[in-house]
């Protein structure tokens, strides 16, 4: 038994899914289904149905129509392992109609909410030192994109 993530798109499904697939490693496009006929999202041969792979999970990009968008209630998170790959991943996903939020969190072009995390946050926000912990949040909520080298200059403080 698999559990899927399952994503729903007016109309970019296929779109949305090759550019995360681009993105990412260990990412494909695994399966695209067209609509047997008509549908309230569009007519018989449209993409219906984007099966894929991110970072080896499986997903399900749907064109479902407008009416149903994304909220901050559910986002994908990524962990990072350095500044560059926090870059790249930040730039890429609020390009061409993302945008950035706070503390780490972007929202994408389709509306889609990530939080970019690197390893140096996560472990800082665990420090067994609470103080330390304490001295990270709060560099991580002055940010909008994290800043692996201020996290660790809060860490050290003390």
């Amino acid at each position: 038994m698999t559990i899927k993530a399952f994503l729903w798109f007016d109309s970019d499904a296929e779109a949305a899914a090759r550019f995360y697939c681009d993105l990412f490693p260990d990412s494909r496009v695994d399966h695209v289904t067209h609509a047997p006929g008509d549908d309230p999202a569009g007519a018989a041969g449209h993409v219906l149905t984007v099966a894929f792979t991110l970072f080896g999970r499986p997903f399900v990009a749907m064109n479902g129509g407008p009416g149903h968008t994304f909220t901050d209630a559910i986002s994908l998170s990524i962990e990072t392992a350095d500044q560059g790959e926090t870059d790249r991943y930040w730039d890429a996903l609020i390009a061409d109609g993302g945008r950035a939020v706070m503390c780490g969190w972007c929202v994408d072009r389709w509306g889609l909410s990530w939080q970019i995390a690197p390893r140096a946050l996560m472990a800082g926000l665990n420090d067994p030192d609470p103080a330390a912990a304490k001295r990270v949040f709060a560099a991580m909520m002055g940010m909008v994109k994290i800043d692996i080298a201020a996290v660790e200059a809060a860490r050290a403080e003390g």
